[in-house]
């Protein structure tokens, strides 16, 4: 059995790092002395005081209490936070992704790690209190007691506050994993980002992620390259891809888009199409979580009873009731925008496609099966219609992360794409 870092593709630095990070944790552990009740720089002195390597003291090798892994969608950034979190919780302080520490770390059953993945838009300051005020309490397995916080850029500003201040005054044994896709301030704040240590994760390149697809889930080699190259290094994508085939099916239809835009009414059709497929997509993820609340939420309220007060904690629970259908809501609409998101991601790609073959640039196409298609649209756009057809892409995306409707967006760049 590989270590808990055997499915972090194509980041042999950030591996290296953390590997060093966990090392100076355990010898934390090990040490007579006790763990240090200050901030950062009482623990990351101590962490290298027992860092058992012999050589030069390496200002990155010591563990520290916060941490924000970054990088682009599909680089690894909760699968590191999730190896390491089980590299903190290993009986062996190695990440022998064996134990029980790792196990249960890696399965999410562990009783000391909590990770917060948000459903809706954003997560709000009330979640977070409360999950700082859990964080506070000894590991009970006399670890590390670990928070990690996936998409730390959908934290309001309220909440990223409460998560501030728990940062500056830290626990003795606790740690904070954020993840986030940089750390421009848009993405977290200035003030977090200064009391962490960021572990910058890579695009893996497509071979990497084909030889990961081939040896864990047995894919065969042609396929694995074909979805590692149209995923653009997204390793859970690929693994749709090669795997699923409604996954391929809607990825077919989207890369049909160039085809449809043959004026304004067909803009707008294929907008809608875009929209609707996006929406079926989220509605089909979700129905089956959706459903299972519902009913554990009516169960748990009486639901189905017949004693004398069945029928009044009914009525009591429409407040109750109201509050999940707000939460489903919100946990659909991210689903619909990260559904459309995967749709412009695969369209950015033909255009990019189009764009390097105008410019004759030695690069292999992202979508081998579009590749022809990509080649006439190079020679009747040429490079400069190429690249405005991708700018107008990469603008729906931006549009729709600053909370434009996402069918304005769509209808936008349709005709932008129309136009040319």
């Amino acid at each position: 059995m590989t270590d808990v870092f055997g499915d972090l593709v194509g980041q042999d630095e950030a591996v290296a790092a953390l590997r060093r990070a966990a090392a100076s944790a355990a010898a934390l552990l090990r040490a007579p002395v006790p763990a240090p009740a200050g901030g950062p720089d009482d623990l990351d002195a101590l962490a290298e005081e027992h860092d058992g390597d012999p050589g030069p003291a390496d200002p990155g090798a010591g563990m520290t209490h916060a941490w924000i892994f970054t990088g682009p969608p599909g680089s690894g950034r909760s699968v590191a936070a999730r190896a390491f979190a089980a590299a903190l919780e290993c009986v062996h302080g190695t990440g022998c992704g064996s134990c029980p520490g790792c196990h249960t770390t890696l399965t999410g059953t562990h009783a000391d790690v909590r990770l917060v993945v948000p459903e809706g838009l954003s997560i709000g300051v009330n979640e977070m209190r409360a999950l700082v005020l859990r964080a506070a309490s000894a590991p009970s397995g006399g670890r590390w007691q670990i928070v990690i916080i996936e998409d730390a850029d959908r934290l309001t500003e309220a909440a990223g506050n409460a998560l501030l201040k728990a940062i500056e005054e830290p626990p003795p044994r606790t740690v904070f994993l954020l993840c986030a896709p940089s750390t421009h301030p848009d993405d977290i704040s200035v003030t977090i980002r200064s009391r962490c240590r960021v572990v910058p994760l890579r695009q893996p390149p497509p071979a990497a992620v084909a030889e990961v697809l081939v040896r864990r889930d047995g894919i065969a080699p042609d396929v694995a390259e074909w979805a590692a190259a149209a995923a653009q290094g997204h390793v859970g994508r690929a693994r749709r891809l090669a795997r699923d085939p409604e996954a391929r099916q809607r990825r077919d239809a989207v890369l049909a888009v160039p085809r449809r835009l043959t004026g304004v009414g067909a803009a707008f059709d294929a907008a809608s199409a875009l929209i609707e497929a996006a929406e079926a997509e989220a509605a089909a993820s979700v129905a089956e979580i959706d459903e299972a609340e519902r009913t554990a939420l009516q169960t748990a309220l009486g639901a189905g009873g017949t004693g004398r007060g069945a029928a009044g904690a009914m009525r009591g629970a429409a407040g109750q009731l109201k509050d999940l259908e707000k939460r489903q809501k919100s946990r659909a609409t991210r689903a619909q925008r990260d559904a459309l998101d995967r749709a412009l991601v695969d369209l950015a790609g033909f255009y990019r496609d189009a764009l390097i073959m105008a410019l004759r640039a030695p690069v292999a196409p992202v979508h081998t099966d579009t590749a022809s298609l990509a080649g006439a649209g190079a020679q009747k756009w040429d490079a400069e219609g190429s690249l405005r057809r991708l700018e107008a892409v990469l603008e729906c995306r931006a549009a729709i992360e600053a909370n434009v409707k996402p069918r304005i967006a769509v209808e936008a760049m349709m005709l932008a794409l129309w136009r040319g």
